[in-house]
């Protein structure tokens, strides 16, 4: 009957209706008697000629396990859906060489993951960049895009619920909701972090109430900002009480991780130690792509493939192939070639258990971690991993573990070191030691956690700790426009804080003119802005603009960091252009890629505010 569902459209019409609105896409509704219409019936349904189901994916999942290979989750998601077609049919054409089928990863648009009704100017500034448009899912669909393949969309942000209705009128199979817990770690959208947790369950039940399966939660996201696998497991756990609770089936979810490459036995015993206390029935891995990759489609697949090895032993049910990471969304050329490559990895690595007291120590770690987490956050006492049911999250109402996370990441709990969120406590500080295990520095452990029952670092670590300025320049750093991606951004601000800056951080999700204004108000001496959805060109430029309307652009230096170009080919066209005629077309004084490292950007910075004070 969708009763959640209608309800929690009557709950958000008004939202729903801008959403309709501002994607131009036709959304349920409510007509004159206030009832629901315009909503297509739960999978399994019939869409474009195919029945979709998120079973299609869970008969995947259990393929997996049947044949000790993972399934291949490649990511491809261009803006315009012919183009889209074209790219994925090619990456298609790939697996089906090789008798495979592969859950297709649809990578959508940002703007989708913002709230319509408090956010449209960024959207509308944002629009079209970083993936398939709402339209494009549904265009996509009806061209022929999941025929064979399973499709899954991304409905990160404020408002997980509405991109999902979107996906349930397209006929994706599956999406992700959030994740639940700490997508607002993550920095994705401008919503409180209570709304978010609300948020992510209404999305739960939708899914749960039409058969969508579901990417419940990401230890990859929390590992990405500077958290570890104990803690990651602990914010998974409870998702999956989230999810329990919104009725969820466990067939149609599953948890993402992940995996390094660097030390075997970490990824072993990382994921060894979700299998252990989850109760979703797939993992998908994904390579860890915070190590400075080259960035070169050839070499970087080297790099791609030593995690690979770790996701076929370990008994990964899904993995994503990765083409590259520092030249944008690729092709399906390159994409194809990656499920080629890592096909070729699966099929001449020999399945193997590895035993080790190394790996059992450390998976008992992470373990230990996650429980200690978990009773801090309950308010529980000794819970072991076997205490995790169905009936362990039945005790609470949703309204009470709502809270309780809430709470948790308020007295900082539940901490990262580089979480997006402006509205939770910021504590812990990690370190990945020499043997690739990440660990706490010593006295940054997540506050009201027992630190017996953490791992802590013994190496010499210099931490960067908040200071008093040492020197009088002052620096605004911000992401601009409908990018949430604020690992970069939170480095260079721990790089200029180390050399003694006052910084005024604004984090992710923000106009250029805002921030032009803020250091106009703060009368900042620097202002360095981030975008990785291809943007730059249009939007870095109106930080100056902006600075210039308020007769403060020559006084300023403004400098960006990211991608220029949004899709692979675009990439040697931008860096090309930099080579002969230097950055002024982008409006900044500098700007730094993918290649850059902190240290080259405070040294330049530095000559840059020397040159303007004239020294």
């Amino acid at each position: 009957m969708q009763e959640n569902t209608k309800r929690i459209i009557k709950e958000d019409i008004e939202a729903i209706r801008a959403y309709s609105e501002i994607f131009g896409v036709e959304m349920p509704d409510l007509d004159e008697n206030g009832e629901v219409v315009g909503l297509p019936a739960p999978y399994p349904r019939e869409v474009a000629g195919v029945v979709r189901s998120g079973y299609r994916v869970y008969e995947l999942a259990k393929l997996a396990e049947e044949r000790g290979m993972p399934i291949q989750n490649p990511i491809l998601g261009r803006n315009n859906p012919e183009e889209h077609l074209r790219e994925s049919m090619n990456m298609y054409s790939y697996a089906e060489k090789l008798g495979e089928t592969v859950l297709h990863f649809v990578h959508s648009e940002a703007t989708r993951h913002l709230d319509p009704l408090k956010a449209r100017e960024l959207i509308e500034q944002s629009r079209g960049k970083g993936g398939v448009t709402p339209q494009g899912e549904r265009d996509f669909v009806q061209q022929g895009g999941g025929s064979r393949h399973p499709i899954r969309i991304n409905a990160t942000g404020d408002m997980p619920h509405i991109s999902i209705l979107n996906a349930l009128i397209a006929g994706f199979d599956m999406t992700d909701v959030g994740p639940v817990i700490h997508c607002h770690f993550g920095g994705r959208g401008i919503q409180d972090y209570r709304t978010k947790l609300v948020n992510g369950f209404k999305a739960l039940q939708i899914c749960a109430e039409n058969n969508i399966y579901v990417q419940l939660d990401s230890q990859k996201h929390v590992n990405n900002i500077g958290g570890t696998p104990g803690m990651g497991l602990a914010m998974v756990l409870l998702a999956e009480g989230m999810a329990h609770l919104a009725g969820l089936p466990w067939e149609l979810s599953a948890i993402q991780i992940n995996i390094g490459g660097n030390n075997l036995f970490a990824d072993q015993a990382v994921m060894r130690a979700f299998r252990q206390v989850m109760q979703s029935k797939a993992l998908v891995v994904v390579p860890e792509t915070f190590q400075n990759p080259p960035g070169n489609l050839v070499a970087e697949a080297a790099h791609f493939a030593r995690m690979a090895v770790s996701a076929k032993i370990g008994g990964a049910n899904f993995y994503r192939p990765k083409a590259a990471e520092s030249v944008g969304i690729p092709t399906g050329e390159s994409m194809g070639q990656a499920i080629w490559g890592t096909y070729d990895v699966f099929s001449h690595t020999v399945n193997i258990k590895l035993n080790d007291p190394e790996i059992d120590k450390r998976q008992q770690e992470i373990v230990d971690e996650a429980m200690a987490v978990l009773e801090a956050a309950l308010n529980r006492k000794n819970l072991e991993p076997e205490d995790i049911t169905d009936a362990f999250w039945e005790s609470f109402t949703i309204e009470e573990l709502i809270d309780r996370i809430f709470h948790a990441g308020r007295a900082g709990i539940l901490d990262c070191q580089r979480a997006g969120g402006w509205d939770l406590k910021r504590h812990v500080k990690i370190h990945r030691d020499k043997d690739g295990y990440v660990r706490y520095i010593k006295g940054y452990t997540p506050l009201g956690v027992d630190e017996s029952r953490l791992t802590v670092t013994d190496e010499d670590v210099k931490v960067v700790i908040e200071k008093a300025p040492t020197k009088p320049q002052k620096i605004v750093l911000a992401t601009v426009g409908a990018d949430a991606h604020v690992n970069g951004i939170n480095v260079i601000r721990e790089a200029f804080m180390e050399a003694g800056y006052e910084i005024i951080f604004l984090r992710g999700m923000n106009l250029p003119e805002t921030v032009a204004e803020v250091a106009a108000e703060a009368g900042a001496d620097a202002i360095g802005v981030s975008n990785l959805l291809g943007l730059g060109q249009t939007l870095f430029p109106r930080v100056g603009q902006r600075l210039q309307e308020l007769g403060l652009r020559d006084r300023m230096v403004v400098w960006a960091g990211g991608r220029i170009a949004e899709k692979e080919e675009e990439q040697k066209m931008f860096h090309d252009r930099i080579a002969k005629e230097g950055v002024g077309f982008l409006g900044v004084d500098a700007f730094f890629g993918p290649s850059s490292t902190p240290e080259q950007c405070v040294r330049e910075i530095e000559r840059l505010l020397g040159e303007k004070a004239g020294v």
